[in-house]
């Protein structure tokens, strides 16, 4: 059975809902499922603006079926190859055999290494600031390269000022029932989620997705249709500001992320004990266990958050095994911009800080305070004073 959601009059919804996925690209996980957006706009000419996963298949060519009835379809717009949003391409070219592939000159060599139906004969290639008239609508295209693959475009109606993001402004979590954003409490209930998709996904592209951001900042949006999530209808201003302080690595908020890896519990100790005279300062603390937390919040906390403190037993001579996947994985994301600490715990021969920092220094504008808290097996009550000090020389950074 079909089911569709109304945007407009003459631009519906035809995506699907995966309520089942328990890990998106097999690594991130997604206790609410993921959406898998495609955009139906019926004008003089029809137009799809990209496909869907294989995982919805069936209510996406279902919804196509109802929303086209016996018309066609004219043109499919492909703005982002990745197979969560193109799986389904040869099987809806199959299906309306006359409409013609819009695409960057880029995807479309990579419409060929993924398919192979026959492309040339329908193919239509685009670049930033070409058009395409529909009949009442006019679409202007926009590059978006590494946004976060380099064959991106992004579609801006000109004429009903909507504004089709690809995998900018996508969030984790399949819709709860409704379309628009404003039909949940977003702050509350999505925003973390928006934060960690773009952390993980698109978070390493910073630059590239800042300059798409000046690019859409200048246009009049009245609707954002991303591939992922809810279709935004208001507080543009506001969501792009957020975005736009992800993109280019600025924190949300002055506060600490403690991020701990402890085997017995005296490394996760000396984390609490720093994270409670923080708080007794007035400072905004968050304290994780890099060994049960998956590292995709760690990264999106990460990009809350001004100050990041590492505290790590020393594991084979080094940092324990979940701290060094953690901190590799940060690096790969490119976070900047940050004031860096580090807990490190040994017996005989403590290394985990010069294990954590390695991993690390080559960061950009990121500072490290100097010196680290260094415990031996456990803490007592006369290494307080330097618990202390180490907090205090957090706060004064702040």
């Amino acid at each position: 059975m079909h089911c569709t959601k109304k945007i407009k009059d003459d631009l519906v919804w035809v995506g699907g809902n995966d309520r089942r996925l328990e890990l998106f690209e097999g690594v991130y996980e997604v206790p609410e499922g993921i959406s898998y957006n495609a955009y139906l706009l019926k004008d003089e000419k029809n137009v799809l603006f990209d496909t869907v996963d294989k995982a919805v298949s069936e209510v996406f060519f279902e919804n196509l079926r109802h929303e086209l009835k016996d018309g066609g379809l004219d043109y499919i717009i492909v703005q982002h190859m990745e197979p969560d949003h193109s799986a389904t391409l040869a099987g809806a070219a199959e299906m309306y055999p006359s409409a013609k592939i819009v695409c960057s000159v880029r995807c479309a060599e990579f419409i060929k290494q993924f398919f192979d139906f026959e492309l040339d004969s329908r193919l239509i290639t685009v670049g930033e600031g070409d058009t395409l008239e529909t009949g009442k609508h006019l679409l202007r295209f926009i590059t978006a390269p590494m946004v976060h693959w380099p064959e991106v475009i992004v579609t801006y109606d000109e004429r009903e000022k909507i504004l089709f993001s690809a995998d900018a402004f996508g969030i984790f979590g399949a819709q709860q029932g409704g379309i628009f954003a404003d039909t949940v409490d977003f702050e509350s209930e999505c925003m973390d989620e928006a934060r960690r998709y773009f952390a993980n996904i698109v978070g390493k592209y910073g630059p590239q997705t800042a300059a798409l951001l000046k690019k859409t900042a200048a246009l009049e949006i009245r609707l954002i249709c991303p591939l992922h999530g809810y279709v935004f209808r208001r507080d543009f201003d506001s969501l792009i500001s957020k975005y736009m302080s992800w993109a280019s690595y600025i924190p949300e908020q002055k506060g600490v992320l403690i991020c701990y890896a402890s085997v017995y519990g005296n490394t996760q100790n000396a984390a609490e004990a720093v994270a409670a005279q923080l708080a007794e300062m007035g400072v905004q603390t968050r304290i994780m266990d890099v060994s049960k937390s998956p590292a995709s919040q760690i990264i999106a906390m990460s990009f809350k958050y001004s100050h990041l403190v590492f505290a790590s037993v020393t594991y084979n001579s080094g940092a324990f095994v979940t701290m060094e996947a953690v901190l590799h994985d940060m690096a790969a994301h490119n976070l900047q911009n940050r004031t860096i600490a580090f807990i490190q715990n040994g017996t005989w021969a403590p290394g985990a800080e010069k294990s954590m920092k390695k991993i690390l220094e080559g960061l950009k504008n990121c500072s490290f305070i100097e010196p680290s808290l260094t415990v031996k097996s456990a803490l007592h009550d006369t290494d307080f004073a330097k618990v202390r000090d180490f907090a205090g020389a957090i706060y004064k950074t702040l």
